[in-house]
């Protein structure tokens, strides 16, 4: 009697291992960040994100979206992140050049990834500086105060696919990359 109960006892704790051991060696789920709606205060992201819906920014004198860590990807799902500029030039009296849409200063390895628009902010649509191996594809940039998207002291970085329109003002026609 004590065989067969200690032989099915054996089966089900190799089993029981065999089911960890699959589990521990399949692919987790990365974390992701969503993003939609109205943001007040800089949202700074370190894990992966992507928006599921559009955002309307009313941060002052800042970036409404900043990376925060390298390695990680903003995915903008087709939607639309909408500064405080005006609608028909993107400014309101004179640029406010901190207050841009998306900002990747002294970052790694990120990427900002289309579809999607980025647009009516008082500075950057999309600023890019002091970083290397960024990736910004399938994003429309449209008027914006400066430039749509800024690409300052970038290494070895991938900017492809991209549409910058109306984007600079009279007094500093910076317009598009």
């Amino acid at each position: 009697m004590k065989t067969p109960f200690a032989f099915g006892l054996l089966v089900l704790c190799i089993a029981a291992a065999v089911s960890l051991a699959l589990l521990a060696s399949s692919p987790q789920a990365s974390l992701e960040e969503t993003i939609s709606g109205p943001i007040s205060a800089t949202r700074t992201i370190t894990q992966n994100a992507r928006l599921t819906g559009d955002v309307t920014c009313t941060v002052q004198g800042a970036p409404c979206i900043l990376f925060g860590a390298p390695g990680i990807t903003l995915n903008l799902s087709g939607f639309t992140i909408t500064g405080q500029g005006d609608p028909a030039t993107g400014c309101q009296g004179a640029f406010t050049g901190n207050e841009g849409g998306i900002h990747a200063v002294n970052q790694a390895d990120v990427a900002i990834e289309g579809p999607g628009l980025v647009q009516g902010f008082r500075g950057d649509g999309i600023l890019l500086a002091n970083s290397s191996r960024i990736r910004v594809i399938n994003v429309t940039a449209s008027t914006n105060c400066q430039s749509g998207i800024r690409l300052s002291n970038l290494s070895d970085s991938y900017i492809e696919s991209n549409v910058a329109v109306r984007n600079g003002n009279t007094g500093a026609p910076c317009g598009g990359l």
